[in-house]
Order: C-alpha cells, then structure tokens, then sequence
C-alpha cells in the first residue's frame, strides 16, 4: 500500500527512461525472470492482468511465425491474396485454457477458429496425444500451426499441463510455446511443487499475475519473452514523436512502449520491487506452500463428510466440491449447490466461485490468500452442509 502511494505520487510516465521508475521495472524483471527459471536477459513487461500479458505472448508468437513464414504483418496484415495464398495461422491448447485465448485470437486478427481446443485427461491436464494427432491433420489440412499454449493452473482446477512433454511436442514441431501461469507459475517458488511445473523454463514467452500468489495489489502482470529481439519487433514503432535522441529525457529510448500494447503505464514495479526487498521470495514460497496445504485439508474435510462429494484432482489451490445428499437428480443437485453458493456470498460467510465441470454445478475455492486460516475452511464445510439441508 505505501509502494501504491509513493508511486502515485511520483506519477512517471512508464514508457521509458526519462525517470528512474522504467530502471525499477527493468531490474523486477530481471528478479522474476530469475526466480521463475528464465533466462536472465529475457524481456519483459509489466501490465495489468493475465489477459493482457497472455495476449502479449500470444502476439509475440504470431509475429514469430510470420517473420519465418516471410509475411509482413506489420504492413500487410494476416489475409491471404490471388498471388501468394497463405494458410491460417492455428494455435492450441487445453480444453481448459482460460478465455483469454479466444478474445487474443479476435483481437489479433486471427479470428476465434484459430483456436483449436484440445480434450483433457481424468486430471483435465491437456491431452498429448491428441494434441500431436491435431497438429498433425491441421497441417494435412492446409493450415499452419504457429503456437502450443501450456497452463501452469488451470482456472478451474488448478491442473498444470504436463508442460515438458509440451516443450518438446513444440520443439520437434517448431512451434512456439507459450505456457500461461497466471496463477500457477509462482508455485515454482515452492521446492515441493516446483517438480510439478517441469518445462516451464523452457517457455518461448510466460505470463502470470502477482496480484495473486505474489499478494500484489489489483492490478499488477508480467509476461516474459525469451527472445528480446523477437519481442520488440513484435511491438517497435519508428513514430517520429517516440523516436529516440542521444541526450535529454528520453535518452536510450522508450523500451516498454516497444515490449506491448500500452505507451502509458503506471509504476506497477515499485509494489514487487518492495515487497522483494522487504519480504524476500522465501516468503512468497512459503505463502504458496501455506494454501496448497489449506487447499488440501478442505479436500480432505470434504471427502470425510458423507454429503459433500470431491469434484476434481486438487493439485495445487483449487478445490471444486459440492453438497450431495444421495438421492437427488442431476438438475436439482446443480440448482441446491448454485443455491448454497449465492447464499454464501449473500449472508457474508464467505466468498467461493462457481464453475461446472463435466455439467456438475460446483463450489469453487481457489486459496491465493495470505491471510486464510485453517479454521476458515472448517467453518465453509460447515456452512456449506447447514444450507444444503436447508435446501433439501
């Protein structure tokens, strides 16, 4: 909160390096590329949620693919013409894959069927094999796959992808990878859950939010890209009111204006550098491992209880559960559950999610809250039994 203040305060412009602020971003940068396994001189921005700092990699792959393809997007856009046809770009990921894929996709000109879903396992961690199958008839069929999106922590499960085999799917494929960690990449502070993240160092570009795992204020992202030059030609503009000069306020240019979509910034870096020093990443490492542990002994509780059933995996923060009883149909067990889960939030005690896996209405905590306490999950099992019998 004081490093919000200070920065308001301060108020840089965060294009560039008319004010020591754009330094500040630069060293949080090299800091999480090392923490997270990437190179030390991989780019990097911050920006203000999973979204955008997906979309960015997301567009740095596709730059990559047509520089390679010898398009020039930049000039001549994705649409094929009468002389030179070219095949659509298409990209994949899990069945699983957060949203933001399908508005990236619209918003670069791609167009929503560029995105090809692909099923998941029991664990709803992406298939494989069917992944390989995909790629290999999307490539019979005249299109170009350019991109393999890998998640660290899906959105409704917590499920990591088996991000290695992905990796190496990418590399025997010449396809980019890009892993989305938006939650689940701080994991690999933790030395008992990194092993669950293996291959994520290999990403061609990784997105993730601090404002979760790293207890970051709204809003704060970062995506790394391995490949700088890759990255600013991405983005780089030759506007002549942005143009470098030798001396003066923008001396060396404006780099983060060339790293995404956004010339105006706020100092999001001063939050992570502080609470860097202050803190240090043990202490990120150890919240981590703090919900992971709070996750599992909910799961626990809720398989103990004869009328709450486990709806999937908890690998990592996730639980998704539900009230059932015995004896109640599908239909009605999905309305009681919605039900439970608005009279949670309504009465105040306390603030779960909803989702639906496989067309089962469930209870949905995702733990990225330093201050949770065991005892607060106890109270939610017995909330959440009160007001299903309530229901009945």
């Amino acid at each position: 909160m004081m490093a919000e203040m200070l920065a308001a305060g301060i108020n840089p412009h965060l294009a560039g390096f008319n004010q020591a602020p754009a330094l500040v971003e630069h060293e949080v940068i090299r800091w999480l590329a090392g923490l997270l396994g990437m190179p030390a001189d991989a780019s990097g921005v911050l920006v203000s949620g999973g979204t955008m700092a997906n979309t960015i990699g997301l567009a740095v792959a596709r730059h990559a693919a047509a520089k390679a393809a010898g398009w020039n997007v930049k000039e001549d856009g994705l649409q094929s013409d009468a002389d030179a046809p070219r095949s659509r770009l298409v990209f994949y990921g899990s069945s699983e894959t957060h949203n933001w894929a399908r508005k990236a996709a619209e918003l670069l000109g791609l167009g929503h069927r560029s995105f090809h879903r692909v099923p998941v396992d029991a664990e709803y961690r992406i298939d494989v094999l069917a992944l390989e199958q995909q790629i290999a008839s999307d490539r019979a069929a005249g299109l170009q796959p350019f991109c393999v999106i890998g998640t660290a922590g899906t959105v409704n499960t917590g499920a990591t992808d088996d991000l290695d085999a992905l990796a190496n799917i990418c590399e025997q494929e010449k396809l980019w990878f890009h892993v989305d960690g938006a939650f689940g990449a701080l994991a690999y502070l933790s030395d008992s859950l990194r092993p669950a993240l293996r291959g994520m160092e290999r990403a061609d570009s990784l997105a993730f939010d601090l404002h979760k795992w790293g207890s970051m204020p709204f809003e704060c992202a970062c995506v790394l890209v391995r490949d700088a030059d890759m990255h600013r030609a991405t983005f780089a503009s030759s506007a002549s009111y942005i143009a470098s000069t030798a001396r003066g306020v923008i001396a060396g240019g404006i780099p983060f204006s060339e790293r995404g979509l956004e010339l105006t910034r706020n100092f999001k870096a001063l939050k992570v550098w502080m609470s860097l020093i202050a803190n240090g990443a043990d202490h990120h490492a150890q919240l981590v491992d703090q919900n992971v542990r709070q996750a599992r002994i909910l799961a626990d509780a809720i398989e103990a209880h004869d009328r709450l059933e486990l709806l999937a995996p908890v690998p990592l923060n996730i639980v998704c559960f539900r009230f059932n009883p015995g004896g109640l149909s599908a239909s009605r067990l999905n309305e009681i559950n919605e039900e439970i889960l608005l009279r949670l939030q309504e009465r105040g005690l306390s603030v779960p999610s909803g989702t639906r896996l496989d067309g089962r209405y469930a209870i949905r905590v995702a733990n990225v809250n330093h201050r949770s306490r065991t005892d607060d999950f106890q109270q939610l099992v017995a909330d959440v039994v009160r007001l299903g019998v309530e229901l009945v």
